[in-house]
């Protein structure tokens, strides 16, 4: 019988590494190369339509492509994600609300391994953003599961954070496609 062996990595190895990588119960992840343009224009529209939402939330906060400290073996960055805590000079709290912009090379990752992720680690809200199909699929935590909200392309959404209530508006985020 032949002998499996599987590297297992920790946070202290992710930190000494070059490039771009995610780290995910032991296992790393190269990180694709740089966005695309429409992928970029879109997270951008995400964050600053975030941000002026927040506004008025003085609690919460929108932070873009930071990475996300989970536990000794897990580390991983968010597209864009919302912390209603003061954060130490690293993330180590679950965010309360994370968008993650979907390349095709990068779907698979994030509509599995992310998504039973946040869930676990109680990420209130989870949006699926696909800028090709003009989509974004929202996700609510109910009960330590994630219940899908609904499929959105022009339309608002409202979003409950501890502190504050607001709402996205998807017609919004399309507009930085040209």
């Amino acid at each position: 019988m032949p002998l499996t062996y599987h590297e297992h990595y920790t946070v202290e190895d992710y930190q000494q590494w070059q490039g771009d990588w995610e780290l995910v119960q032991g296992v790393a992840y190269a990180m694709t190369p740089s966005p695309a343009v429409s992928h970029q224009r879109v997270g951008a529209s995400i964050t600053r339509q975030l941000g002026e939402r927040l506004d008025a939330c003085e609690q919460c906060e929108v932070l873009y492509e930071i990475d996300w400290y989970i536990s000794a073996d897990t580390v991983v960055r968010p597209d864009v994600l919302v912390i209603c805590y003061e954060p130490e000079e690293k993330i180590t709290k679950a965010p309360e609300l994370i968008f993650e912009v979907i390349s095709p090379s990068t779907a698979r990752r994030d509509e599995q391994l992310k998504f039973e992720l946040y869930q676990r680690e109680g990420v209130r809200h989870y949006v699926l953003v696909y800028p090709e199909q003009k989509t974004a699929r929202v996700y609510t935590l109910d009960g330590g599961a994630y219940r899908k909200v609904g499929d959105f392309i022009n339309e608002s959404t409202s979003f409950t954070l501890p502190d504050c209530q607001f709402d996205f508006d998807f017609a919004g985020i399309w507009k930085a496609l040209r």
